[in-house]
């Protein structure tokens, strides 16, 4: 069969299933699997006994501390070849205070939208993948090399017990290039994502009553010092950009601004800090013995980890009284937007949506970092548009799935189809 016809009968099987597309993706919803406490056993239990029923399919689920499980898959093609892999995570946000619900926060269907948590980050996604696999099984004979699926928990709080933990132990779990369908838009693929530092800020005081302040020394006020100094300096750190990256952000500015909101692009370039907790004192008159804050700062492209740590402890050495310990770190890091699974997924958006595609960096985190960290993978971002992301009512657009089904499928048949 001829390539064309071949990809037009591919596209037609999704269309065929898109019935079954929207089922798969509800039930998924229907399963709790937050964070935390990324408790992902019935969901795995449910992709699994899909997957078996998949001829061919090699199903294997992966533990490091219950109760996340993890899953890898795989189905190989007509001889020696690439390999694809597909990775997702499991887990979601918590769904939380229900009463701000107006819909079953578990699933419900209505005017063409699928509401629910995960349903955009990431059970679509997750949906998409399972069609794929389950198609590109049937039409192996057409494609070489292998595609793998590494689904996750774990991904909300960092992925150490989820997707790094693959990496680190199943040999399969990597491959030649990987698409991940994490949250975003197919209209904005992306192709990197900025460092974390999050940092602890500790200060002491000496206490006393609060009338008699010459007494004392008040911690609070040794925190907001360190804070104000931290942000001041961060904020204004100098970038070394690479050019490349650079340019990739500015092309895709205004159209990825539609969708991710006006100030992404400076955002992208530069060191942003949020003290997002503080804690401190127990009462207004009483000078406070100790204080503490928590900070969530992103580094782009062109910093490092070290230049950050660098900067914050020169600050907390000239502030008597204040320390600071690291929670969680990665430094900024992106794929070579050349690589051939940019192109081909870019060139399948628009074909299935009639609109280019815009390629860009990423603000939050992902679990795609992993694959360029760890294993040097090419990674393109490839998801759902989110509606509610992370609040009440989230929910995603059922044609946008269908769409987006359709591009994975392509994508991975494109990418590992015989010549």
């Amino acid at each position: 069969m001829a390539i064309l016809d071949l990809r037009n009968e591919l596209i037609e099987e999704v269309s065929a299933k898109k019935d079954f597309l929207v089922d798969l993706c509800s039930k998924l919803v229907r399963i709790p699997s937050e964070s935390p406490t990324s408790d992902t056993r019935e969901i795995v239990q449910m992709i699994v006994e899909f997957l078996q029923g998949i001829e061919g399919a090699e199903v294997s689920v992966h533990t490091l501390e219950e109760p996340i499980q993890n899953i890898v898959a795989r189905i190989k093609g007509n001889g020696q070849g690439k390999r694809l892999i597909f990775n997702g995570h499991l887990d979601t946000y918590p769904v939380g205070d229900l009463s701000f619900w107006t819909v079953d926060p578990f699933g419900e269907l209505k005017d063409g939208k699928l509401y629910g948590r995960g349903s955009s980050d990431m059970k679509g996604g997750i949906a998409s993948y399972l069609l794929a696999f389950m198609i590109l099984a049937n039409y192996r004979s057409e494609w070489s090399g292998e595609i793998v699926l590494t689904l996750a928990g774990d991904e909300e709080t960092m992925g150490v017990k989820g997707t790094k933990f693959l990496l680190d132990t199943v040999e399969e779990a990597t491959g030649d290039a990987m698409i991940c369908g994490d949250v975003g838009s197919p209209l904005v693929l992306r192709f990197g994502e900025k460092g974390l530092f999050w940092l602890e800020l500790n200060a002491v005081g000496k206490p006393g009553h609060g009338a008699h302040v010459h007494k004392g020394v008040n911690a609070i006020d040794r925190l907001i010092e360190g804070i104000s100094k931290i942000n001041e300096t961060l904020r204004n750190l100098p970038v070394q950009h690479d050019e490349a990256v650079r340019k990739a952000i500015l092309t895709a500015s205004v159209e990825s601004e539609e969708i991710s909101g006006k100030g992404e692009t400076e955002v992208l370039e530069s060191v942003t800090v949020n003290f997002g907790e503080i804690e401190g004192g127990t009462s207004p008159n009483l000078i406070p013995a100790k204080a503490s804050a928590r900070a969530d700062i992103r580094l782009p492209v062109g910093t490092t980890i070290a230049q950050v740590d660098e900067k914050v402890k020169a600050i907390v050495d000239s502030i008597e009284g204040l320390s600071y310990k690291v929670l969680r770190q990665y430094e900024p890091n992106f794929s070579d937007v050349n690589h051939e699974i940019f192109s081909l997924t870019a060139g399948n958006v628009r074909e299935i949506m009639g609109q280019n595609p815009v390629i860009t960096m990423r603000v939050g985190a992902s679990d795609a970092r992993h694959y360029r960290l760890s294993k040097q993978v090419p990674t393109v971002v490839c998801g759902l548009t989110p509606y509610n992301l992370g609040g009440p009512d989230e929910y995603i657009e059922l044609d946008e799935l269908l769409d987006v089904a359709k591009i994975h499928l392509l994508t991975a048949f494109d990418y590992l189809r015989k010549e």
